[in-house]
This record gives structure tokens, sequence and C-alpha cells, in this order.
């Protein structure tokens, strides 16, 4: 349909006036804001509604999380209308980018795993595959980072503040939960995906948890003022925050009931559509293929499993085939020990019909294991229900028809380690499906300067839907005009987001120093801590020797510390200690900075990845399953800093390891030291690490009397489960040789622009088309 600016301009207002009894130019932001969307969101109405009335076989993509980010700009390039929208807006005086910041991240997400979940909606619509989310739809998402004094302080992520235009509220599509204890009702709000040049128009609906009976009238007027709104405070608590604190038996209760609440009513819905658009309950399975997005809604088994039982009236065998048909499990774990689990006793007190099916489940699971005569005494590998706890990976690959890794790599090792009596049992069962990112997000929307640099060398735009026509621009890696082209672009990029952090953090940087990156949730394995210790120590090598060669370097920093974590709360805080001694230290002027961003998200993330010089990916080799974060940098020309680990390995075999920065110990070299690494060794034998390890301790930076520094410290001088001291100084000195191939400019153009042409296979139009065609066989 030809976009109509008149049309478009006049519904603008209308909605303005209708809704906000506002006009132009006097109308607020948020009205403004909401207009626009409203407007843009219309344009794809019709195709929307017509594939939600499509009866062909789906599948459907339940998650915990959907780290989507900001809509109003990736919708209007998608459905074809940007530049047309932008000019109908500049007629107005009103300017798409500023109206863009007035829109909220979506607090629906808080790392790799939601944001994996986004780019593969996007790429299923781009390619006009059927897959639906489900999920929940959090008030108040993860939490808003500040930080004070150096400490992550948590408020809430209030996102919903000024609404949400781009949700449809179903309340005609409404459903019931219950637990033991209580019921609520779930209400399912609609997000469009729309696919990139097509018609396709896919739905993710996630669902907001609110009481049956909203207000207690009675007790009200008893004036038992807090019980009037018990039950609602119930409900509303299950759809409230992203991943509770847990770490009580309430904050355990509620992740639970978070979890079964968005499984039953997703699969409410989805035996509600299957009944009315093809009857027969038994062909379920091959019209509804659902992918379990690691074990948050593994609970999802059984609860099918009981609305074929106790709804359809179906016998278990047939229940338990029609579940192994319609479920496959994507596995984000690699050390057995972070498996999830929970006491037993839990679901007894309030599912006690899903702990019913899970023995159930696990009886079946032990007639399977004698009748592949597997010895008695190797049963409790597979049991669902060991010593009193509930394993949920056992119960979803036991179930599911297919478990794949995310990477080749940790496929490999949850094959032959995690996984292994299971990948014995089902060698069939497991594949890889690598995974990765969408290229309209993270290099059209958010580089467009790249974005037409790209088609201008190509002479056409089929990248955006195919990203392996990036392999082209390799013919251009010996050509001065076109390097120096690229780091002009990265140049543009660098300025930007200096000018963003110093709006943001208050915080000057040089955009002419390189940028190394580091951003990612705060975890110990991913040795955010290491990176600070080299940046450290490097402060002590330029105040010992002044004239010491190093480029100027700018560090940055973004991560969120799960609220209840308390080493990783300390980097931070560590973190921040060493930017604060760095930044005020005239001799530093110039040549090295320091900065934490705050409240690292989508958005922030857009700014940052198309500036960087180098992408630290440093996790211990072996733990990290595979990163995204690797990919958005390589897609937008960074060589990676980083180990043996995850995406990294088929980051290096595609960008070729001469243009990567390959650093640390192996898996092989760390599963031979098992039971006889020394952490002492490493310290008195690698020159300045133990200065940078005691300046947790001895005075140099200040933790303000939390203990928090001296709990690193232990753990590091007396374990170091992650192999920090290890690889120390390889890290030390290849950061050092980066600085070095960075001084000549063409030879350090040429490695970032060959990554950037052999980036094509980490799209995630390649990965959702096998899960299409290998898993979901649509």
């Amino acid at each position: 349909m030809p976009f109509d600016k008149k049309e478009f301009q006049s519904s603008v207002k209308r909605y303005l006036l209708n809704h906000y009894k506002e006009d132009l130019p006097a109308a607020s932001p948020e009205a403004v804001y909401t207009a626009v969307s409203k407007a843009a969101m219309a344009w794809g109405m019709e195709n929307w509604f017509n594939k939600s009335r499509s009866r062909s076989p789906r599948a459907y993509y339940f998650s915990a999380e959907f780290l989507m980010g900001r809509a109003l700009i990736n919708n209007l390039i998608n459905l074809g209308i940007y530049d047309e929208v932008r000019e109908a807006l500049a007629e107005l005086g009103l300017a798409l980018g500023d109206i863009e910041s007035f829109e909220a991240d979506p607090g629906l997400g808080n790392g790799g795993l939601g944001r994996l979940a986004a780019c593969f909606l996007d790429s299923a619509a781009t390619h006009d595959i059927p897959l639906y989310g489900y999920g929940i739809r959090y008030a108040y998402g993860l939490f808003k980072q500040e930080f004070s004094d150096g400490f992550q302080t948590e408020t809430a992520d209030d996102w919903l503040a000024h609404g949400d235009p781009w949700s449809l509220r179903i309340l005609e599509d409404a459903v019931t939960v219950n637990f033991d204890d209580f019921t609520v009702r779930a209400v399912p709000y609609d997000m469009p995906v729309i696919g990139y040049e097509t018609d396709t128009v896919n739905t993710l609906r996630l669902w907001q948890s609110e009481p049956l009976v909203p207000f207690d009238f009675d007790a009200f007027n008893r004036q038992e003022y807090d019980k009037a709104n018990v039950q609602k405070n119930k409900a509303q608590d299950i759809s409230r925050v992203l991943y509770p604190n847990d770490n009580t038996e309430e904050g355990k209760l509620l992740r639970i009931r978070q979890e079964y609440f968005f499984s039953s009513a997703s699969l409410k819905d989805l035996v509600n559509r299957h009944k009315t658009h093809h009857g027969d309950i038994r062909s379920f399975g091959a019209y509804s293929k659902i992918q379990l997005n690691d074990t948050h809604p593994a609970v999802a088994i059984p609860e099918l499993i009981r609305l074929l039982m106790d709804q359809e009236g179906l016998p278990f065998e047939e229940a338990l085939a029609i579940a192994r048909e319609t479920f496959s499990y994507t596995n984000h774990t690699i050390l057995w020990e972070a498996l999830e689990t929970w006491p037993v006793l839990y679901y007894e007190r309030i599912l006690h019909r899903i702990y019913e099916i899970i023995l159930l489940l696990d009886e079946a699971l032990l007639r399977e294991l004698d009748a592949r005569r597997i010895p008695g005494e190797n049963h409790h590998h597979y049991k669902i229900l060991h010593e009193g706890t509930l394993r949920m990976a056992n119960l979803s690959i036991f179930v599911s028809h297919a478990v794949n890794g995310v990477a080749e790599l940790h496929t490999h090792i949850i094959k032959t380690s995690t996984l292994k009596p299971w990948a014995t049992l089902y060698p069939g069962k497991f594949q890889n499906k690598t995974n990765g990112i969408t290229q309209r997000r993270w290099l059209l929307k958010s580089n467009p300067q790249l974005s037409d640099y790209i088609t201008d060398l190509l002479g056409h735009r089929d990248w955006v839907k195919d990203l392996d026509h990036l392999k082209a621009l390799e013919a251009f890696g010996d050509d001065p005009e076109v390097l120096r082209g690229f780091m002009a672009v990265k140049a543009m990029k660098k300025q930007e987001l200096a000018d963003y952090i110093l709006e943001k953090e208050g915080i000057r940087l040089d955009p002419g120093s390189i940028f190394d990156i580091q951003i990612k949730r705060l975890h110990e394995y991913k040795r955010q801590l290491l990176n600070a210790f080299n940046i450290l120590d490097l402060y002590y090598r330029i105040k010992e020797d002044p004239g010491l060669f190093m480029p100027p370097r700018t560090f940055i920093f973004g991560a969120k510390a799960a609220p209840g974590y308390y080493i990783a709360k300390g980097i931070i805080k560590y973190i921040n200690e060493i930017a604060k001694l760095i930044n005020e230290d005239p001799d530093m002027q110039d040549r090295l900075k320091v900065v934490f961003v705050e409240n690292y998200n989508v958005s922030y993330g857009e700014k940052l990845f198309p500036a960087a010089d180098f992408s630290h990916q440093i996790s211990t080799a072996g733990k990290e399953a595979s990163g995204t974060g690797n990919m958005k940098f390589m897609l937008n020309g960074t060589p990676t800093i980083g180990t043996y680990d995850g995406a990294n390995i088929e980051i290096f075999q595609q960008g070729g390891e001469a243009n990567n920065f390959v650093f640390g110990a192996r898996v092989e070299e760390l599963e031979a030291l098992a039971g006889s690494y020394d952490p002492a060794g490493c310290l008195a034998r690698v020159p300045g690490l133990r200065r940078v390890v005691d300046s947790l301790v001895d005075g140099t930076l200040s933790d303000g009397g939390t203990g928090m520094f001296r709990a690193i410290y232990e753990s590091l001088v007396h374990e170091d489960t992650y192999f920090l001291l290890k690889d120390f100084e390889s890290y030390r000195e290849t950061v050092d040789r980066s600085g070095r191939v960075y001084e000549d400019s063409m030879a350090f153009a040429k490695m970032a622009w060959l990554n950037l042409a052999n980036s094509g296979k980490f799209s995630s139009d390649r990965t959702i088309k096998e899960y299409a065609r290998e898993i979901w066989q649509l």
C-alpha cells in the first residue's frame, strides 16, 4: 500500500485531539510519541489481522525474557516508510529523532537470553516464518540502575509510565491460572512483530497477572483498607518484576509462580486456538511447535500433559506422546550446577497436580531407562526428581524431541560433559544452532551511516535480508580509499557516543582515543574484573614510566548485577573506584579514561556497538554458551580481543584469527588443571599482578567498609574459579599488542573491515531458518 503523507499527518492530528485534547505545535512529547506510534501501527494493522487468522502450523517461542528495544524507528524501517514518515513529520514541525528519544525501552528482558528472543522474532517475521512469542508483561522490568558513590542501586524501571502504544489489550482472550492457594486472571497484551519488506506481521503475546476480584469492597467497608487490596497485590506481584530476588523462600515461590503463570496461560490459549481451528486435540503437536528458551518455561511440559489428561480426557501415554511432538528445548547453560532446580516441596505446596504429573513423567523415564538397559546405579544422572530436588533440564530433555546448544563449542561441551549421559541416551536429539543477531536493528537502524556505505559499495540492499552478501566486501579490503571512508564512519559514531556519554554521564571522552568496550551482564565468569585489573596495571605502568608507549585509550563498561549477587555488585564498585582514581589524576589526561555507563540497555547498546574500536569478550574458556554482543561488534566492524570461548571461536574462524586478538588458556588446558591449579603461583610469578590484586585490600581503593573487596580478594587468592590470575599476563600482552596494531591505521582498518565482511554467518536469519527447517519442520 503506497504511503499517503496527508493521511498519516491527519491520523497523527486526530489522535492528538481525540485522546489528549491537544494539537500541534503545543502537544506534549508523550502525546506526540503516542500519536505517531499509533499512526504507524495502523499502517500494518491489516496484515497483522490477516496473519492472526491463519490456520497453518506455527512455532511458539516460550521465554521469560524478550529484550525488544524501542519499537518506533525499527517498525518504520521494517514497514518501509521511515523516510516518508520523517518527511511528513518534518512538515508538521516535528523531528523523528526527538520523538524516538521519548520512547522507553520495554522492561521485558535482562541480557542475551531476551535479546536473542527478540532477534529471532524479527528474523522469523522478515522471512515469513510463523513464529509467535509468549512471555510476561512485566510492569517494572528488571530494574533501573543508578550509581551512588560507585555502588549500584536499583529503582523500579517504570517503563509503562506513559503507556505502551505498541501493545493491544485483548481482554476476550483472558484465561485463569490456578495455584493451589489462589487463582489469577491472565490478560494478554499483543505486540506486532513486523517483518522487513514483507506482509508478515507475527505476534508477541505477553501476559499480565490480574486478580479475579480487583477490590474487596466488603473489607473496605469494614475499614480494613489494607485487606481490601490483598488479592490484587498478590496477583499483580506475579507480573510485577523480572527475576525477583529469590534469596528467600517467598522469592523462590514467586519465581515458580511466574514460570507457571505464563506457561499455563500460553498453553490454555494455544489449546483454545487449536480446538477452534482444528477440532481434534490429538493433532495439537502437528500444528503447535513450542521452543523452550532455557528451562524457565519447562513447567509447560507437565502443564500441557495436565490439560490433555484432566481437561481433554486423554490417557497419560497419549498426552506424553503429544508433548514430545510439541516441545523442543534450547540449553543456554554449560555448568551442571547452574542448571535450574527447585525444591520439590514448593511444587507440592502450590502446584500439587503438576507435581503428580511430574511423578508420572519420572516413572515413565525410569521405565525407559530400564528398557534401554541403563544400570540402576546410573539412574541418578537422569532422574527428574532426585533427593528432594526437581531438575528442570532433565524434565526438558526427557520430553523434548530436540535439544540444542547455541554455539559449536557449547554444544560439544554439553554433549561430552554437562549432559553427556543424556547425549549418550538420545544422540539423535542433540544438535547445534549457533546464535545470531538481526542486522535490521544492529546495523541498519543503529548504524545508518555504515549501512549506506555498504549499500553504495555493493550497489544493492539485498544484505538487509541476506547478510551473506557482505562477503563481497572482502574485495575492498586492500582499497585505501574504501578503508578511509570506513574509518570516517567509525569516527563519526565515536563522536556520537562521546556526545551521548557527556549528556548522560557528564564525562567527556576523547573520540580520538581507542574505545575499548565491554558491555554485558555482570557475572564473575564474564571477567569484567580481569579487564579492571589490566586497566589498573596500565595506570601503574604509566605512572612509573610516563614515556611508556601507549596510544590514548578509553575503557567503557556497561553491565547490571543481579540485586542479590554480592560479588558482582562489588566488582561494579571496584571498577568505579578505578575510574575515579584514573579520571581524577591529571597525569592521565589525554592518555587513559574509564567510564561505567549507567543503566545499560538496548538503546544504549545501539550507540555503543557502532563506536567500538575493540570488543572485549574475555570470559573463561568453556563458560560462555555463546554470547551475541560479540556478533554485534563484529557486524559493525570491530575486532575482538577474546578467549577461545562460546561463539568467539566461530568469529575467529569466520573473520580470521589474524584479524582478531586471541588470548588465554583454552578449555583443554583448564580441564587438565582441575584439582592442581594454584593461584598463588600466578601471583608470585607474574610481574605487576600482586600489586593490582592487593589493591582490593591494601587501602588503595575503598569499598566503603562493606567488605565487598575483601570477599573478592579471598575468592581470588584461594580459589580463582574463573582463572583470572592465570590469564592476566596473556590478556595484558594482547591488549598492549592491539594498541600497537591500532597505530598502523590502514592495517587496523583492514582488520576491522574483514570482520565486517565475514559476519554473515551470525545473522539470526540463518539461525531461525535452521530452527524452522531442522527442529520445527515448518
